[in-house]
């Protein structure tokens, strides 16, 4: 009994010894706490009172706190590829001129409105205009306004004109079908009926009459766009150069269709004078036609396409000039004889020189040397 009492003693004894080492491992513990405790609030203390004196420092240096410490991440340099914006540039077109309608002018205190001019007239808008506080329209301008009058010589005309003359060609083309494929019919030998379809030709007047007229118009443009190439209009004026061409190509070959008649009358060789008259205006009627297109290229073309235009008009009315020689020699040979050379003397006294003799007669009445 005694040895368990003995034994609870020492047990408790331990338990105690135990729970005392705790205890005084615990306020050690809570000691060491304290002490952090006490160290923590006095750095916080410091740093606060390190923190406002700075503020009172740089507050009265006027320098900004978030300014005080420079960034040592940033680096200073240029960029390489920085580019200098060309908006930014002064403009080469801008004008200094000083602007008479945005100024503003003197304000006017003593103005009154005139008596004796309604409201909803010109005056009075004029008269309010004048007066206005911010623009000075009746402040004289700063530069005077300079007009110039541009003079501007376009091609409508001869645009209208060449148009008039295909109209006018399809017109007849539509009008006179059977006297237009005779005429290429017989002009190109396609047809062994030459003689029958000749007597045709002669018989229908009206289309010969209308497609001789054509030829006029047709050649003594042609003429007059030569002469301009040329720089040889002797008159001062296109459309009169055209007037005096037609009317010199019409009197031409109405003397030299009297002429011919009166030969052929005179010498009872009235035969032959119809068939050398009627191929003459069979080729001229070709020629007016087949220069339209011609016409057109030498009045609106440039260039190299005007140049070879104007060098193949040249080949045409020459070759159809000659063609028709070969076919006059022809058709007066048959009838009459008559020697080439005869002929030839011919050409030169009644085709060439009065064209040479009206071109000199222009030249003296214009008063133009060669």
């Amino acid at each position: 009994m005694i040895r368990n009492s003995t034994f609870g003693s020492l047990r408790s004894i331990s338990v105690l010894s135990i729970i005392s080492d705790n205890l005084s491992k615990l306020g050690l513990q809570f000691n060491i706490f304290v002490v952090q405790l006490f160290c923590l609030k006095n750095r916080l203390i410091f740093i606060l009172f390190f923190l406002v004196l700075a503020h009172a420092v740089f507050s009265s240096e006027g320098v900004p706190l978030d300014q005080t410490h420079s960034d040592t991440t940033i680096i200073s340099a240029t960029d390489s590829i920085q580019v200098q914006d060309t908006a930014f540039q002064n403009d080469s077109l801008q004008l200094l001129r000083t602007d008479s309608v945005s100024k503003k002018p003197k304000r006017d205190t003593g103005w009154l409105l005139k008596t004796g001019i309604p409201f909803s007239t010109g005056p009075m808008s004029w008269q309010i205009m004048q007066h206005h506080p911010w623009f000075g329209f009746a402040s004289a301008t700063s530069t005077k306004p300079v007009s110039t009058v541009r003079k501007f010589t376009g091609k409508e005309w001869l645009f209208y004109l060449l148009l008039a003359l295909l109209i006018a060609f399809g017109f007849l083309r539509n009008l006179f079908p059977k006297y237009f494929s005779d005429l290429f019919r017989l002009f190109f030998r396609t047809t062994i009926k030459q003689r029958q379809i000749k007597e045709q030709l002669m018989q229908t007047l009206l289309p010969s009459l209308l497609l001789n007229g054509f030829y006029a118009v047709s050649a003594s443009l042609y003429i007059s766009l030569v002469l301009e190439h040329f720089d040889m209009n002797p008159a001062a004026n296109f459309w009169l150069l055209v007037l005096y061409c037609c009317a010199g190509l019409s009197a031409i070959y109405l003397i030299k269709f009297i002429g011919i008649k009166v030969t052929g009358w005179l010498f009872n060789m009235q035969e032959a004078a119809d068939s050398y008259i009627f191929i003459v205006f069979v080729v001229n009627k070709m020629i007016g036609i087949l220069l339209l297109p011609f016409l057109v290229l030498i009045a609106f073309a440039v260039g190299e396409i005007y140049s070879v235009a104007i060098a193949l008009s040249w080949c045409l009315v020459g070759g159809l000039f000659i063609y028709r020689f070969i076919l006059t020699y022809t058709a007066v040979r048959n009838q009459v004889k008559v020697n080439p050379f005869h002929f030839f003397l011919y050409l030169c006294a009644f085709e060439i020189a009065p064209l040479l003799l009206i071109y000199k007669g222009l030249l003296l009445f214009f008063r133009i040397t060669a």
